[in-house]
């Protein structure tokens, strides 16, 4: 199934899984409250079990990968196929079966205690959902990544997750709160050691006129 959506178009989506919470962060903590006050954010739920995948998406390398391993119990393997279905799947703009695959790798890696996989899975969605033209649903995952990096110390990912959302913001027409986040996001990347091109992204979002020569 595919969505023929994108940024700019806000048409509800019919996604596969329900949206998740996060808790708050230092830097962004007001920023990720007053969204919660504004989505009615719920507190994040851990689950305890995976419903079955859908028989659309259970045929293919990766999703044979994904079953095989699943079935083993092996998280960290499902996870990592899942997350390779995802990105392949929103490749091609099909939103649905990306959601539903990012979900289960964010699922499984959360199993295996593999915090900063979990976080950029939580992003992905974020990312997923933005570009499928949901940037309402999209801030819940950005905020949960936010949450989970600030608490992690890993402000590379934070500053991601953060530039995430003030695109979502952008997209929403708060420029006022995207440019914050954009600066937020300049900040933690460059603290986090990111390659230059993150760096670059969060100071053009944020407004800054780009030197040339």
């Amino acid at each position: 199934m595919d969505v023929k959506a994108g940024p700019g178009d806000h048409t509800p989506i019919r996604w596969g899984e329900a949206p998740r919470g996060g808790r708050g962060g230092e830097a962004v903590r007001q920023l990720v409250y007053r969204l919660r006050a504004t989505l009615g954010t719920p507190p994040r739920a851990t689950h305890v079990a995976l419903g079955s995948l859908p028989v659309a998406l259970r045929r293919g390398e990766l999703a044979e990968v994904y079953l095989a391993a699943a079935a083993e119990a092996d998280h960290a393997k499902a996870g990592g196929s899942a997350a390779a279905a995802a990105e392949s799947a929103m490749a091609v703009r099909a939103w649905w079966p990306a959601d539903i695959w990012a979900h289960r790798a964010l699922w499984h890696f959360e199993q295996a205690g593999l915090e900063l996989d979990a976080i950029r899975g939580a992003r992905l969605i974020g990312e997923i959902r933005l570009a499928g033209g949901d940037p309402t649903s999209a801030r819940r995952y950005y905020a949960e990544a936010i949450s989970e990096a600030r608490d992690a110390g890993a402000e590379r990912e934070e500053g991601l997750a953060a530039l995430g959302m003030g695109r979502a913001e952008m997209e929403l027409g708060d420029v006022t709160t995207a440019r914050r986040l954009a600066q937020i996001a300049v900040d933690l990347l460059e603290r986090g050691d990111a390659p230059p091109d993150e760096v670059a992204a969060a100071r053009e979002l944020r407004g800054e006129e780009k030197e040339v020569g």
